[in-house]
């Protein structure tokens, strides 16, 4: 005897029937040539990691020389290091505004026509940074110049991820999901590596003088090259078939707003995808404040310094998709549990390690800290998130939550470790405690979490729609196509 679903019964439409894997797991019954997951991955990947460079070269940047060229010269050095870490801080505040620009974007026009969009924003606002007079030259106007292409890297930034961990999930296969959208942070990851690599020879080859006049600018240029290349691989690439089957399903030309769907039925994994990326914590206070700790309050060599965050990047090109390998066979919440307590408590003996100097350890706990822990919770993120939707708003919701997250952790973060650091800026114990504490949310918020490992994509729309949320679904699509 059948049964009518509840109003929060799960509901979706008509669509390709379901078939068990040989490993017992439920798949869609789509044509596996549809799918193109190496070709999304790799998209994904040299996308993110060319954009990203763009966005962590300006982080470095901050802490070895915007502090001294875009701020008056009178200010002490930690009011230096302060101003330069809010401008760090500015492109993190504004990401949620992005998210609610892109996300619905990505949901309505598609992921690719996010993901070239994006592109050109970031490098275009990066390679304009390269261009920008001097506090000396133009006085107040050099920092407000400033400011405005951290904006727009900002704005990019929050739909960068969002589509091209979206585009990966939905190309993957479902037993191989977390390792195919892991390349997504490991292409962030190897960005991030080079952007710090990228100031190394310019910190040892050229004089202060040189490094200061000139030296700085070029890694920005650079970003032209990132464009081009980025372009070239993602003009080629295919919306996945999971958005696809989802924009046939009603009659209307365009869905109904992903982001008002998002907003009235997805609040709470919106609320619990932000608090857990909170753990970003860790990876700006290791990457942006402990070198500014390291070269302006301990004294140690900048270039030095930059081979931490180099040995710790290229640690994690390794352990991301290892731990991705893991989490498609254990699941998502343990990883990512283990890497936020592990990560977390090891920026204690970190920061210690830096406050006295000690190389040995800096770089031992640097690899363990970042390259290993972190990247447990960081290469895990990308399914464990994105399996909080259904392919409807998976864009508009990945964003919205990770970019909160992220706004919170990225822009009070610089500001909040450098004021418990004190007057001296030397009270490193203060900051290990804030990493900590967000640490513990990061964990809480995980653990309120499905485990999706075991469930198609399909199942997972199902899970996560409601018979109210699909019927308002199907109605506003026929209004809007009735409406023409």
């Amino acid at each position: 005897m059948s049964t009518t679903p509840g109003p929060d019964q799960p509901i979706h439409p008509p669509a390709p029937a379901a078939s068990a894997s040989s490993s017992g797991q439920l798949t869609d019954a789509r044509p596996e040539n549809v799918k193109t997951p190496k070709k999304a991955a790799l998209a994904s990947w040299i996308g993110s990691a060319l954009e990203y460079y763009d966005f962590a070269v300006y982080g470095t940047a901050a802490a070895l020389v915007l502090n001294h060229l875009f701020f008056p010269k009178d200010a002490s050095p930690g009011v230096a290091i302060l101003l330069a870490m809010g401008t760090v801080g500015v492109a993190y505040v504004v990401r949620p505004l992005g998210a609610l620009i892109m996300g619905p974007l990505g949901d309505r026009m598609g992921r690719k026509f996010v993901l070239m969009l994006t592109l050109f924003m970031m490098g275009g606002a990066t390679f304009l940074v390269g261009c920008l007079p001097t506090y000396d030259q133009v006085g107040l106007l050099a920092p407000a110049l400033l400011v405005l292409c951290r904006v727009i890297q900002g704005l990019s930034a929050s739909g960068e991820q969002a589509s091209a961990i979206s585009v990966s999930l939905e190309h993957a296969d479902d037993r191989h999901r977390a390792f195919t959208t892991s390349w997504t942070l490991q292409g962030t990851q190897f960005g991030t590596l080079l952007a710090t690599a990228v100031f190394i020879p310019f910190t040892l080859l050229l004089s202060e003088e040189q490094l200061f006049s000139w030296g700085w600018r070029v890694p920005f240029w650079i970003s032209a090259v990132v464009v081009l290349v980025a372009y070239l691989i993602r003009r080629h690439l295919e919306e996945p078939p999971a958005f696809e089957d989802a924009q046939a399903e009603t009659p209307g030309e365009k869905p109904a707003t992903p982001l008002a769907l998002m907003l009235k039925y997805h609040k709470a994994a919106v609320i619990r995808i932000a608090a857990a990326a909170l753990i970003n914590t860790v990876n700006v206070v290791f990457l942006v404040w402990s070198l500014s700790f390291a070269t302006s309050v301990v004294g140690l060599e900048r270039s030095t310094m930059l081979w931490v965050s180099v040995l710790a990047n290229f640690v994690a090109l390794f352990t991301i998709p290892a731990w991705a390998l893991l989490a498609d066979r254990v699941g998502r919440k343990p990883i990512f549990v283990m890497g936020v307590i592990g990560s977390s408590l090891l920026m204690f003996p970190y920061l210690g390690a830096v406050s006295s100097g000690n190389w040995v350890l800096i770089f031992l706990l640097g690899a363990v800290l970042s390259g290993v822990f972190y990247s447990m919770a960081n290469g895990i993120w990308p399914s464990f998130y994105a399996e909080m939707f259904p392919t409807r708003v998976r864009v508009s919701g990945l964003a919205l939550g990770t970019q909160i997250g992220f706004a919170i952790s990225g822009g009070v973060t610089p500001f909040l470790a450098t004021a418990v650091a004190g007057a001296e800026g030397d009270a490193w114990l203060n900051v290990a405690l804030v990493v900590c504490a967000a640490g513990l949310i990061s964990v809480i918020a995980a653990l309120t979490a499905k485990e999706t490992k075991s469930r198609s994509l399909r199942n997972i729309d199902d899970l996560h729609t409601s018979r109210t949320e699909a019927l308002e679904v199907v109605a506003l699509d026929k209004r809007n196509a009735a409406g023409r």
